[in-house]
């Protein structure tokens, strides 16, 4: 097999098993990644590029290897886009947190997140006690939306990945 075309079947094989992989290993934990959760993505990665490019460290199949990666990437997100049926099989549904002041702690249980996070992300939108919240969603991109029982609040949007980088320098 031409050098190029193993390098691109490689890579186009090793993207289809991360996105397998990570949609079997939960999406919503990418946005709360901790020091173990990044160190495992960097071993991971060190792992799968020897893998997509193989012997072939040059240039040219690094190359190769990157475009494959966003083509693929392209092309499944086009493919989402078009198909409702394989994007609610590619993505989670939202799941609802709280529900008019009333924490569903299953809920909370199934998608790891503690009472004290909870409490922190709606601190965030500025909405003192869980009783005051008309409804928080966790959203598929890992943020919680958070809408206020108080009609004159708008509704915020909080970043998980945001929360956790402030944490680092206070």
């Amino acid at each position: 097999m031409d050098p190029i075309l193993n390098v691109a079947v490689r890579s186009l094989c090793v993207y289809l098993f991360m996105v397998i992989a990570i949609r079997l290993f939960g999406k919503n934990q990418l946005s709360q990644l901790n020091a173990g959760d990044v160190v495992l993505l960097l071993l991971i990665s060190n792992a799968v590029q020897n893998a997509m490019v193989g012997p072939d460290t040059s240039l040219q199949g690094g190359i190769v290897a990157a475009l494959v990666l966003f083509a693929a990437n392209f092309i499944l997100k086009r493919i989402m886009f078009s198909n409702r049926s394989f994007e609610s099989l590619m993505e989670d549904e939202p799941v609802i947190l709280i529900r008019d002041g009333i924490a569903d702690q299953a809920a909370l249980n199934r998608v790891k997140i503690t009472q004290g996070e909870l409490e922190e992300a709606i601190r965030e939108h500025g909405i003192e006690q869980i009783k005051n919240v008309k409804l928080s969603v966790l959203e598929v991109d890992g943020n919680i939306s958070v809408v206020s029982e108080d009609e004159k609040s708008k509704q915020t949007h909080y970043s998980r990945i945001k929360r956790k980088n402030k944490r680092k320098y206070h």
